[in-house]
Formats: C-alpha cells, structure tokens, sequence
C-alpha cells in the first residue's frame, strides 16, 4: 500500500495547478476577508467542481469499512464516534495518505490561495479529517473550538476549511457557526460528539444565549466554508434521505512550532518542542508569490 505522504505534490489530474501568475481567479475579495477577520468565518466558497465531488466520494466509500486496504495509515479512525449507536458520525484523520484524491485536494489552489489570505502567509498542512454522516440516522457534531484540540502547537496560526461534498443544509446537519465567537478565550474539551448541550458548563450565560442563535452555514456540493481557530461550531443530526458527507483541511502559517516532545499525531515522529511543522507529514502546501 502506497503511503501518499511521501509525495509532497499532486499524483493525479483531479485538480490543476496553474501558473503563478493565474492564481488570482481564486483569491477571496477585501470583503470576504474582512467579514472573516469580523465574524470568525468566510463560506460559500466554491473549491470543487461536481466532478471532482464525484471523483472524492468514490474514493471515499471503500474507506467506510474497517478493513480496507491502508488502515494502519489513518492517525484515528472511527466507524462511530457518537456514544449512541442508533445516531452515526463516521470520523477520520489521515486519509491524504491512502487515496489520491484525498491527497491532491491538499495543492488544490481553489482552497490554497484563499487558506493563504486568510492566514496571512504561506501554508502548510497540520492534517485532515472527515465528517461523515448517513442519512436518517447521521449523529451530531457537538459544539467546540478547533483549537482547544491543538494546544501541542504554537502560535495559534491556524485555520480549518470544511468541504461539503454533498449539498448541506439544516435538515441533514449543516455546520452552524457562532459568528464573532473567535474573540472568544479559550474553552476546555467538553466532547466532540453526542451532546450539543456539553459546552453549557464552560460558557458564560452571555455565551450561552449566543449559541442559542447560531447560523447555519448552508452549502452547495464543493462550496467550502473557513474558519477561525476559536470559531464555536457544531452540526445537528442528519434526518433526511440525503448522506452528509465533509472533508476538512486544518492548516497553519508556515512557522507554527511544536509543544510538545511527544508525536503531534498518532504514528507520526515527534517534532521537539520549539520546532517548526516540516518534514514528511506536514508539508508546505502554498507560498505566495512577492509582490
């Protein structure tokens, strides 16, 4: 089995890479930027093609069941990580290192050049996921910030972009936001799945109105929405005949060190503490062309 993640460029013709100088067809406006920088959030950006949402799902169905070929790649794997059997969240990290496409997404610039506006700089990748959600009986993602997930890394230089492979809204489970919670400090873990309700004891009563009265980020198949690593977010069940399908990309600005003397991730060697992000599992994806 091929371990993507020793190629450090695309392996395939779903995505194109244009010329430096064609890149700016993709840059989010001054308005977008700021209304990210304002809120915590910037969505509706379009990343994927239908053919390319396509080409993903194909290569994402295999990767349900537990003993397809490249299960010992993933840095966690679960068929279910809600603690109710009868609601489902499929969840998992590292599958840039078992599909290509999963892998190409990553030097897409549709996401890159946007991720770098907004992170001020180049970019490089800390790692995937997916969120996976069946229909009829799909399960919640609870509310929580990114980086209470990540404090082994430093300065919290990061930024999340969620892509919807499949058209989302409120009756499948959508990702629903807290705008301007990015200004918010720094939460504890209360869980990532099951209890929308968890977060209740760590919050203010301020805190708690406003996340009585999220947005829903509601998408199109291949629309991505970026968020701020403080940003509050979650997703209600998926009741409908619709799956719900995500795949997310969490980046940092080149720069950002390690925390820890321990593995970033499971399976992958440790950076010392002080270190940068670089090697084999954390490659540079974009770096903006000077002025």
């Amino acid at each position: 089995m091929t371990d993507f993640a020793t190629r450090h460029e695309p392996v395939s013709d779903l995505f194109d890479l244009p010329a430096a100088s064609d890149v700016d067809k993709y840059r989010l406006t001054e308005e977008q930027v700021a209304f990210f920088h304002e809120n915590g959030y910037v969505s509706g950006i379009r990343v994927l093609t239908d053919a390319q949402c396509d080409a993903l799902c194909e290569q994402l169905q295999p990767l349900f069941q537990p003993e397809h070929p490249g299960r010992e790649l993933w840095y966690e794997y679960h068929t279910n990580e809600s603690p109710d059997p009868t609601q489902v969240l499929f969840h998992a990290l590292g599958a840039w290192r078992i599909t290509s496409g999963f892998h190409d997404i990553l030097w897409n610039p549709a996401f890159t050049v946007p991720a770098s506006q907004l992170l001020d700089g180049a970019v490089r990748f800390w790692h995937d996921q997916l969120f996976c959600k069946p229909s009829r009986h799909g399960g919640v993602v609870a509310w929580h910030q990114d980086y209470s997930y990540w404090t082994r890394t430093v300065p919290m230089a990061h930024l999340t972009c969620w892509i919807g492979l499949d058209d989302t809204d409120e009756a499948n489970g959508c990702l629903q936001y807290v705008p301007g919670s990015h200004k918010w400090t720094l939460l504890p873990i209360t869980g990532l799945a099951g209890d929308m309700n968890a977060i209740r004891k760590v919050v203010s009563d301020e805190q708690w109105e406003a996340l009585k009265k999220p947005t829903p980020i509601v998408l199109q198949r291949g629309e991505a929405a970026f968020h701020h690593p403080l940003m509050v977010h979650g997703s209600r069940e998926n009741r409908t005949d619709r799956q719900r399908r995500a795949v997310v990309i969490n980046t940092v600005r080149d720069g950002v060190q390690s925390d820890s003397d321990e593995p970033l991730l499971e399976g992958v060697p440790a950076i010392p503490k002080g270190e940068p992000l670089s090697g084999t599992f954390f490659p540079l994806l974009y770096e903006p062309r000077q002025p």
